[in-house]
């Protein structure tokens, strides 16, 4: 939203004639050292993801970490975007038919963990594959298809540039990009974790959006990750979950009850890591709307801490589904 909406990077006339922005014309003037500055103005932001290679394109590392320092920020993950080429868009990156391509999608991830090295980001790398997939029935090789893509992962996470940072997948069922993902559930998520087979180097990155997109309960799907002990990450935002898209809404403003659960299975889990707002603010003050997810999610964690302290494990384990909603009921609008 910084770089799309320059009117929006400010959030007051004075903070627009600080950086002299505004106007549509100003997009470009936009740096990613810039909206690491506008973010350390959030309160309640402690860290942040950052795309590569978009964001960190002609950056210096030393760049980059002053930035964040300044801004009071810590580096979380390294979040890869695959660029929209005509080779990726055909075939995908890991699953692409041609070895040439599968190669380059395994170098993209090396030069990303070069920078997650370099800058100290504790959540490793995060790759979001969004070419990885199909439009058309009769239109690939399911089960080679498959296979290419765990041997690549598999050869991303083996890298020597990779060795020491953890790589986790971003699985969505669905996008514009694919209309049909070759990983497109938290099942077929955890059974790819399994036979790329690094134990502690390679694990998932699970979105709100994504899995209400799949038709699954995010508290579930993070249950049954955890488990497995594969829960590297977690986005949270909220969707109105038509097929195909990602509205990317504040977190909890459309299903305030899942959202809920969501948090209290984190808390169950013993979910160690960055909580990251993926959301869309295409109209509204980035900062501002960040801010409320940050209230939105503390406020949910205090609720669901409440929830455990009043017993809501022994009504899960009795399946008494009205003696929790009477607990949530109090949780919610307890003083």
């Amino acid at each position: 939203s910084m770089r799309a909406r320059p009117d929006l990077f400010a959030r007051s006339a004075s903070a627009s004639s600080l950086w002299g922005l505004g106007k549509s014309s100003d997009v470009k003037r936009i740096s990613t050292l810039d909206m690491i500055q506008r973010l350390g103005t959030a309160s309640g932001i402690t860290s942040v993801d950052i795309n590569y290679p978009q964001h960190l394109e002609g950056l210096k590392a030393k760049a980059v970490s002053t930035a964040l320092a300044a801004a009071g920020i810590t580096p979380g993950s390294i979040a890869v975007r695959f660029p929209a080429t005509i080779s990726y868009r055909r075939g995908g990156a890991f699953t692409n038919p041609d070895q040439r391509i599968r190669a380059e999608a395994v170098k993209l991830i090396a030069n990303a963990c070069e920078w997650a090295n370099a800058i100290n980001a504790s959540g490793g790398v995060v790759i979001w594959p969004q070419f990885d997939g199909y439009d058309y029935h009769f239109q690939v090789n399911y089960t080679e298809t498959w296979e290419r893509g765990v041997d690549a992962l598999r050869d991303a996470v083996d890298h020597p540039r990779c060795e020491g940072v953890k790589i986790s997948y971003e699985f969505k069922p669905t996008d514009e990009s694919s209309r049909f993902a070759i990983v497109p559930s938290t099942a077929a998520a955890l059974a790819l974790v399994r036979e790329v087979n690094r134990p502690g180097r390679f694990g998932l990155t699970l979105d709100a959006g994504h899995l209400i997109a799949a038709g699954e309960n995010p508290a579930q799907s993070a249950a049954s990750v955890a488990r497995a002990n594969a829960l590297f990450g977690f986005h949270i935002g909220d969707v109105h979950s038509k097929l195909g898209a990602e509205d990317g809404l504040a977190f909890g403003s459309v299903h305030a009850s899942l959202s809920l659960e969501l948090v209290y299975w984190l808390r169950a889990v013993r979910y160690v890591g960055v909580v990251y707002f993926d959301t869309f603010p295409e109209a509204e003050d980035p900062v501002r709307e960040a801010e409320y997810n940050v209230r939105t999610f503390k406020r949910m964690w205090n609720i669901a801490g409440r929830l455990e302290r009043a017993g809501m494990g022994s009504k899960l384990a009795e399946h008494d589904a009205m003696g929790s909603l009477e607990l949530i009921e109090k949780g919610f609008f307890a003083p």
